[in-house]
C-alpha cells in the first residue's frame, strides 16, 4: 500500500475510532453538550481530542500533548507540549485546535501556548548511563562530501530552536569540528571527566583537543573502540535532548564501534549530487540498517550546476527512505567551516542557511516518530517516506 495511502487511512481510523469512544461528532456538538452554556475541561478536552498530531496520527488528548487548561469566563488558554521544540508542523497544529474549538458555544478568546519534552530513547541511558535522549549519527560512504559542515551546522541549528544540544566529533583519526567551531580549547576537567567546549549554543567534544595539530593518530580498531567510548563516558555532557555524532567516512572500525558502544536513535546519510556519491551512499545507509540503526533519511550537499542535482533524492526513493533535502553549492559554506563562523550563523540569509534551517525541523519530528514507535506504550506508527 502506498505510503500516502496508508498514512490517509491511519488518520481517517484515528479520527473514526476517537469518535466511537466518546460518543460524539467533532463537527456535530450541540447544546446538550452545554446544557448551561458553561465551558468546562471536558468539553475543551473532547473538541482538542479530534485534533490528530500530523507526525504521530493520534489525536492530542490521547498523546497527553495538551496541558495547563485555564478557563476564565468565555476566555480559554492552554499549552501544547511538543515532541520536539523543532516541531516543523506548529501551525497546522494551531490551526487544527481553534478550527476544533470553534465549536464550543461560547468561547471567545484562545490563547494556545507552547511548550516541548523530547521523547527519550530509554536504551541510551540503560547501557552506558549518559542523559542523552537521542542520538542521530552523520554518515557518509566516502570523504568529501561536506559530512562535518553538515553535522555542525545541523547542531547549531538545533540549538537555535531551543534545544539542548552536544556534537561529538568521533571522526577520531580526522577530527575537524573544533576547527569549524571557532574553538581551540576545552576548559579544564571538572569532578574528574572532561568538559566539552561550547560555542553557539552547542557543547563540541574532540580528538583534536587531546592531541597536537600535526600528531598523526596511527591507530587499529581497538583503540579506536577505546577513544570512542570515552568521549562518550568520560566527558560532562550533561543532559542533551539531541547529541550529534559526526562519523568518519566509509563502513569501518569507528562506524562498528560507535554503534557497540552507544544506541543509536537514528542515522543521517549525506551524499553529494552525483551517481558516484550515492553509490558510496548506499553502502553507509545499507551498513546501518545491518547494525539495525533507523535510518532518518538522506540529505544532499553541494547541490547545484557544478555537480548536479538529484542523486540524494533517486537514492532515497530507490531505498524508501525519507529525502530530507538539499544545501545548495555555496562558497560562504567553505568560508564559514575555515573560520570558525558556520553559514548558519555567519550568513543567515543565504540559501545555504535557510535549506539547512527547513531541513533541521523535519529531522527532529522524525526523531521524536522512531523515538516514541519504540516504546512499549506506544501503538505502532506509520512513518512516512
Amino acid at each position: 500500500m502506498p505510503n500516502k495511502l496508508a498514512s490517509y487511512l491511519t488518520e481517517v481510523l484515528a479520527r473514526l475510532f476517537f469518535c466511537l469512544s466518546i460518543g460524539i461528532d467533532q463537527n456535530n456538538m450541540t447544546d446538550q453538550d452545554q446544557p448551561d452554556g458553561t465551558i468546562t475541561e471536558e468539553i475543551v478536552l473532547k473538541a482538542l481530542g479530534t485534533v490528530i498530531e500530523p507526525e504521530l496520527h493520534r489525536d492530542l488528548v490521547s498523546l497527553n500533548m495538551v496541558r495547563n487548561i485555564e478557563i476564565k469566563g468565555s476566555d480559554l488558554s492552554f499549552t501544547i507540549m511538543l515532541t520536539t521544540p523543532a516541531c516543523p508542523l506548529k501551525g497546522k497544529m494551531e490551526a487544527d485546535s481553534r478550527a476544533a474549538l470553534e465549536q464550543i458555544i461560547g468561547l471567545r478568546n484562545v490563547s494556545i501556548n507552547w511548550d516541548s519534552n523530547v521523547p527519550n530513547d530509554e536504551r541510551i541511558r540503560q547501557q552506558i548511563g549518559s542523559n542523552f535522549r537521542n542520538t542521530i549519527a552523520i554518515t557518509s560512504g566516502k570523504g568529501g562530501v561536506g559530512k562535518t559542515t553538515v553535522a555542525v551546522n545541523l547542531a547549531i541549528e538545533l540549538a537555535n530552536t531551543g534545544a539542548s544540544v552536544g556534537l561529538l566529533d568521533a571522526d577520531i583519526l580526522g577530527p575537524n569540528v573544533p576547527m569549524m567551531m571557532g574553538e581551540t580549547q576545552m576548559p579544564p576537567p571538572r569532578n574528574r571527566k572532561m568538559v566539552p567546549a561550547e560555542r553557539y549554543g552547542v557543547k563540541f567534544m574532540s580528538m583534536a583537543f587531546l592531541v597536537k595539530p600535526d600528531q598523526p593518530l596511527v591507530w587499529r580498531g581497538p583503540m579506536l573502540h577505546t577513544a570512542i567510548k570515552q568521549l562518550l563516558t568520560d566527558v560532562d555532557w550533561g543532559e542533551l535532548d539531541y547529541l550529534i555524532i559526526d562519523l568518519p567516512p566509509g563502513t569501518g572500525d569507528a562506524q562498528l564501534s560507535l554503534a557497540q558502544s552507544v544506541p543509536l536513535s537514528g542515522a543521517i546519510v549525506v551524499t553529494q549530487p552525483m551517481q558516484v556519491a550515492a553509490a558510496d551512499a548506499l553502502r553507509g545507509l545499507k551498513m546501518f540498517e545491518k547494525l539495525d540503526v533507523p535510518i532518518i533519511g538522506i540529505l544532499e550537499n553541494m547541490s547545484g550546476d557544478f555537480f548536479g542535482f538529484g542523486a540524494g533524492e533517486e537514492l532515497a526513493r530507490n531505498q524508501n527512505v525519507e529525502f530530507l533535502g538539499s544545501i545548495p553549492l555555496d562558497a560562504q559554506v567553505r568560508i564559514g567551516g575555515d573560520s570558525g563562523q558556520p553559514i548558519v550563523v555567519a550568513h543567515k540569509d543565504s540559501e545555504a542557511a535557510k535549506s539547512f534551517a527547513a531541513i533541521t525541523p523535519i529531522i527532529a519530528a522524525r526523531i521524536s516518530v522512531i523515538t516514541l514507535a519504540n516504546q512499549s506504550n506506544m501503538i505502532p506508527i506509520q512513518m512516512i517516506g
